[in-house]
């Protein structure tokens, strides 16, 4: 872990009652950060914590003044009617750069998706890796929010000056769940590593990045990350036979629901285990 600053920085941290931000609550402040949580469910433990929603524009500013910076991971994070990825993952991704912009905050960490290039077909085994500059093909309504949450970075950063680094994370989990995860899959502890070095590198402008540790089975092109000075520790390998032997091998050719990097996302409505 890199060694805490000195004096640790204010970090609004939205969506933190979901999965990864009760991950990063719990990891984060090693390197130094003091979280100031929003949620829109209360976040057990944080009797201090805001409870509110995207679409409270006047909380969102009151959250967000005098942070040095915001890690959005907030909004639904499975696929959802239009109009419901409309108010939260569109509109309130909006609210918050405009809360940032109104508030004088220059870096946003926001939690982009694999999904937003989820038609990409999953490569083959002598393929290159997955460029980060790969056509966007969003799957979903959510990958297609996780499209403009990026393009809404773009404007942001060309207009306004506000920094952001957008994540295409894969999957975030304690351990993979499935023989896809083996590729995209994301420790707790080389997340916190991303966003931290997401939070600190210099002139980022906007940049769009992947996120995964180190898998012997990646597919993507982690080069972007690490320019960041992000090096990821972890790989999904040792759980790799146990799953194997579960579900069998990945079958690009043969399982539709292997085919594209969008998994399930593309063949069928997820479910909850299914995120990813």
């Amino acid at each position: 872990m890199t060694p805490p600053a000195t004096t640790p920085r204010t970090i609004l941290l939205t969506g933190a009652a979901g999965t990864v931000g009760t991950l990063m609550r719990g990891l984060l402040p090693g390197y130094g950060y003091e979280l100031r949580s929003l949620d829109v469910a209360p976040v057990p433990g944080e009797p201090d914590a805001i409870t509110a929603g995207l679409g409270d524009r006047a909380a969102l500013r009151e959250a967000v003044a005098g942070t040095d910076a915001v890690l959005h991971l907030a909004g639904i994070s499975l696929e959802s009617s239009f109009d419901e990825i409309l108010r939260s993952n569109i509109e309130g991704t909006y609210n918050l750069y405009e809360a940032a912009r109104e508030e004088g905050v220059r870096r946003i960490v926001f939690a982009s998706s694999n999904h937003a290039v989820g038609y990409t077909p999953w490569p083959g085994k002598d393929d290159p890796l997955i460029p980060i500059d790969v056509p966007r093909r969003p799957d979903t309504f959510y990958g297609l929010s996780k499209c403009f949450g990026e393009d809404l970075a773009q404007l942001y950063w060309d207009k306004h000056g506000i920094e952001t680094v957008s994540v295409r994370i894969g999957s975030c989990f304690p351990r993979p769940s499935s023989v896809r995860m083996l590729s995209i899959w994301m420790s707790p502890e080389d997340g916190a590593r991303l966003f931290h070095a997401a939070l600190t590198a210099e002139g980022v402008g906007h940049t769009v990045v992947y996120g995964s540790s180190a898998n012997t089975r990646v597919v993507w092109d982690l080069a972007p990350a690490r320019a960041l000075g992000y090096e990821p520790r972890d790989d999904s390998e040792p759980y790799a036979a146990e799953l194997i032997a579960e579900q069998g091998e990945l079958d690009p050719a043969g399982n539709p629901d292997h085919a594209h990097l969008g998994g399930l996302f593309v063949t069928r409505p997820p479910r909850w285990e299914d995120r990813g």
